[in-house]
């Protein structure tokens, strides 16, 4: 019997993983979706890879590396369009299936959906313009002391990458989100491990992947799906010889346990994690004095945004003592009490949720101002919006810790200097929020370079939840937000994680990468110290 991708439509679930271009059964435990809403199970279940199948997808990759590095730059760019048209094609269908599996609004979905077809189709720019491939040539000169060889260099792919989907984006941060988007595009095969929340929304992009494969004439091996838990699966995946790198999104434990076992390896490879991060805001106080009871309600908006479901939710505030304060945490806490609440991604997540935000309420040092309801169901949610002073809050490491939900911790701060003060003890965060008047920004200006050693991304008068997709964005920070502060898993310079410099010298030039011949024109390059456009 044939199991090829193309036997199924893309729009049936069959409970099997995907190894190369082929479904496969696992041989491990199944898993099934759970529609966090009502606790119903839903079909299919899907049994995790074992061993034996988890070496055939990393072998296969390995075998289409070479192929599909050296594919033509403008093929892989056309085989990411794919992807995402097919993606897109799925529409409703895959939206519905995203919804009972997530317990996340449509619409939400729905607008996720677009910014991963975006991610691929931005990459696929990225490609075509050529960039990315960082060529540099310096021609020989022998008039030098010592005679300068030629030298030219360029960008080529690490090799086969694992990818982790995340729980609290089914799409943009999964099957075919920004991660494998990014390495298909520098050129390297992707071996995703499906998030066990949502299987079958895995395997509907899976499928679409895998087809656009097919269509495109490329080896087998490019994608792999494959199911199972994270200490068994997953652990093997990333040790296995073949995988080069790997993207991952969750929590800090997990991603250390990845990072560890990377490094465990007779050779180590690069973990690029997104692990943990309370998003610090900074109130200043021309701010808070001219716009506090409206910041109150956005902070509030933001909090419950999803549940709190995001990687940016602002769990940590920071500003002075005084009425302006108070005007807005007033504001706020009537925000939260007027939250219905929502379900939250799986009830293993609510209840850790739960768990956490009781541990934050039953400090002694912290005042609860506010809960909102909380939503029906088994994986139901409640936001918490609580109060300490700053001298308690220095004092206990427990306060600075994520909590992944809807509750968030004011810090009250003796004067505006001590915001400067507590911000440079903070651990890494993926943001840094300010908001300012402009009789604030000599503060700012003195608050920013504390900012800019702490996150990965500072703004200003806004809120962290929210993520755009473009070609400046970082979502990346110092540990413990990612494992690499040097990088971003959003935007396009995310390809940047899965390449590696080579240099070559005195090359004869019908040897030499296409990239790095003299004759070639519009690509990018630097020549002799100088940057040609075209």
């Amino acid at each position: 019997m044939d199991n090829s991708v193309t036997q199924t439509q893309p729009t049936d679930l069959t409970g099997q993983m995907i190894i190369g271009g082929t479904r496969v059964t696992g041989s491990g435990e199944s898993v099934a979706g759970v529609d966090p809403r009502t606790g119903e199970r839903l079909e299919p279940g899907y049994r995790g890879a074992g061993p034996a199948e988890v070496d055939r997808a990393c072998e296969l990759a390995e075998q289409a590396f070479a192929g599909y590095r050296s594919a033509p730059v403008a093929a892989r760019a056309d085989f990411l369009d794919d992807i995402a048209a097919r993606i897109d094609a799925l529409g409703e269908r895959l939206v519905r299936r995203a919804v009972r599996e997530s317990g996340l609004p449509e619409a939400r979905l729905t607008g996720e959906l677009a910014r991963t077809t975006g991610q691929l189709r931005l990459f696929a720019g990225v490609l075509r313009e050529g960039s990315w491939q960082g060529a540099r040539i310096d021609h020989a000169d022998p008039s030098t002391t010592p005679a300068r060889p030629d030298l030219r260099q360029r960008k080529i792919p690490l090799g086969p990458v694992a990818v982790f989907g995340a729980s609290n984006f089914p799409l943009a941060f999964s099957v075919a989100g920004g991660d494998t988007a990014s390495a298909l595009a520098a050129g390297c095969p992707v071996v995703v491990k499906a998030h066990e929340a949502h299987p079958g929304t895995s395997e509907l992009v899976g499928v679409a992947v895998a087809e656009a494969v097919r269509a495109a004439g490329l080896p087998e091996g490019v994608f792999s799906l494959v199911y199972g838990d994270g200490p068994g699966v997953g652990t093997r995946l990333v040790s296995h010889p073949r995988i080069q790198a790997v993207g991952f999104t969750g929590s800090r434990g997990a991603g250390l346990a990845i990072a560890e076992a990377a490094f465990r390896r007779p050779r180590p490879i690069p973990v690029y994690a997104e692990m943990s991060s309370v998003n610090p805001v900074f109130l200043l106080p021309g701010a808070l004095a001219s716009r506090g009871a409206e910041l109150g309600t956005a902070y509030a908006g933001s909090l419950t945004l999803g549940a709190g479901q995001f990687c940016t939710n602002p769990g940590l505030v920071f500003a002075a003592h005084g009425p302006e304060l108070d005007a807005f945490l007033d504001s706020a806490a009537k925000a939260v009490e007027g939250d219905p609440g929502a379900p939250m991604l799986t009830e293993r997540i609510a209840g850790s949720y739960h768990g956490a935000a009781s541990r934050l309420i039953d400090n002694p040092s912290v005042t609860v101002l506010a809960r909102g309801q909380r939503a029906d169901g088994p994986a139901g949610g409640q936001a918490v919006l609580a109060t300490v002073d700053a001298a308690e809050f220095t004092g206990d490491e427990a306060l600075e810790q994520e909590v992944f939900g809807a509750a968030s911790l004011v810090v009250r701060c003796a004067d505006a200097d001590s915001l400067i003060e507590l911000a440079g003890s903070l651990e890494g965060q993926l943001t840094a929020t300010v908001h300012a008047a402009e009789g604030d920004y000599p503060l700012a200006g003195r608050l920013l370079p504390v900012l800019e050693r702490l996150a990965g991304r500072v703004l200003f008068d806004g809120w962290p939840t929210g993520v755009q997709v473009g070609h400046a964005m970082v979502h990346g920070g110092p540990f413990p937000a990612t494992s690499d502060s040097r990088t971003t898993s959003v935007g396009s310079l995310a390809i940047e994680r899965f390449l590696r410099p080579v240099c070559y010298q005195d090359t004869p030039a019908a040897l030499l990468p296409e990239v790095l011949r003299d004759d070639v024109t519009g690509v990018p390059r630097r020549i002799d110290g100088t940057l040609v456009i075209n």
